[in-house]
């Protein structure tokens, strides 16, 4: 599988009993398909996997996978804070349902080396055997996906792509030099703009959950077009927006506003987190429209 394009991170939606709303579940992933992005990865951080259950999860893959109905690809994650064998039943449940990919995370907390990180990947794919996007996120799990990781993990091609979200700059000229055969995705919104000029082609994001338009024209510009000095001009009216996102310390929350935002009931995120107070939402809906207005203005 090829990573070429937008693929909405997606969060889920809760009741304010905590339990998921299905209902603005299904209302989101039809809003988003229909705006365009060519993908969308479950459970994921923004998706509160560290949040939900074994059973929950499950039932979000069978869930998700019905919505979706082959209209764009699907991506399942893997991770969290799991043990391998739940990994595994994830992974087995995505192929059975049809998922186009699984995405495999570096394991929190235990900090593996290397070797015992990718020979638990390997582990996963051996037991899955569908493509593979790793999702490298050093500053949630302790643990970078470093040469000798994705040296042994390259001995199988399931292995094709990989969610970069170490901010850490110089990893893309590194991995686009290196590992040629594992697909660049940018995995830190306030970089995306670095990832398209290298000549990424793909960008696993969360604000596609509330802004799809902007990122997917932004993703067309300079990735069709390849006009990278209009590109610019978009990426000047996102900025802002990135930055509140990954700087601003409440990412989940600030992701689920922008959905309230656009009429959809994302609803509270789960303990320990808190939804944001008023200011923070004025702050943000402030941001969001003026990017809106800016990008409007972008021929």
């Amino acid at each position: 599988m090829q990573f070429n394009g937008i693929y909405t991170a997606l969060i889920t939606p809760f009741n304010q009993d905590f339990s998921i709303n299905e209902k603005a579940y299904a209302i989101l992933i039809d809003k988003i398909i229909a705006e365009g992005v060519h993908g969308i990865v479950l459970a994921g951080s923004t998706g509160e996997n560290y949040s939900q259950t074994l059973e929950e999860r499950i039932h979000l893959i069978n869930v998700t996978a019905e919505l979706i109905n082959k209209k764009v690809k699907l991506i399942v994650g893997t991770g969290g804070i799991l043990r391998i064998e739940d990994s595994i039943i994830l992974g087995k449940k995505a192929k059975e349902v049809g998922a186009d990919a699984i995405m495999i995370s570096s394991p929190p907390y235990s900090v593996p080396t290397s070797k015992e990180n990718a020979l638990s990947s390997l582990a996963i794919d051996r037991a899955t055997n569908l493509p593979i996007l790793l999702y490298n996120y050093p500053g949630r799990t302790s643990v970078n996906m470093d040469k000798e990781y994705l040296d042994i993990i390259s001995e199988s091609k399931n292995f094709c792509a990989i969610k970069e979200s170490s901010g850490e700059i110089q990893r893309i000229d590194f991995l686009m030099k290196n590992y040629p055969n594992i697909d660049l995705c940018c995995g830190m919104d306030d970089q995306a703009f670095d990832f398209f000029k290298a000549g990424s082609k793909s960008w696993v994001c969360a604000g596609s959950n509330f802004a799809a338009k902007a990122h997917i024209k932004l993703w067309n510009t300079c990735v069709i077009e390849k006009n990278i000095e209009k590109g610019k001009k978009i990426w000047d009216a996102m900025k802002p927006l990135m930055t509140n996102l990954e700087q601003g310390g409440k990412f989940i929350q600030s992701i689920k506003y922008g959905v309230d935002l656009k009429g959809i009931e994302a609803g509270p995120p789960r303990s320990p987190l808190l939804s944001l107070d008023d200011k923070e939402k004025n702050d943000l809906a402030n941001v969001i429209n003026k990017m809106n207005k800016e990008i409007n203005l972008i021929d």
